[in-house]
């Protein structure tokens, strides 16, 4: 497992999330990012998690309500990452897995993009 401090992954986050397209960025709404040191119990291998309704999946009914929740799993990330450059890729490859989920992308065809 690779050491990768609290503060550290954070700011991998932050700049896997300055890597999204200006114009995605524009089109996300309601939605917040986390991070947790571990993904919940029975799910040792998850790397992200989104949690909302997304985008294509609001119509007129939708108004103001909590914010969707993406949250990106530190140790889980950690365990499966044997270099510094392996953690940046598997922490961008899943901000970004997550935030497509919020456009409505469902897992097999991020998994097709490689995500």
């Amino acid at each position: 497992m690779v050491d990768v401090s609290a503060d550290e992954f954070e700011e991998l986050v932050e700049e896997a999330l300055r890597g999204i397209p200006r114009d995605l960025k524009r089109a996300m709404r309601n939605v917040a990012v986390f991070i947790e040191d571990e993904s919940p119990p029975g799910q040792p291998a998850l790397l992200g998690l989104y949690e909302g309704v997304p985008l294509t999946a609001r119509g007129e009914w939708y108004a103001w309500v909590q914010p969707d929740r993406i949250t990106i799993f530190r140790l889980s990330i950690l365990r499966i990452c044997r270099t510094r450059e392996d953690v940046v890729v598997e922490v961008t490859k899943t901000v970004v897995h997550e935030v497509g989920h919020h456009f409505g992308i469902d897992d097999e065809r991020l998994h097709e993009l490689g995500y």
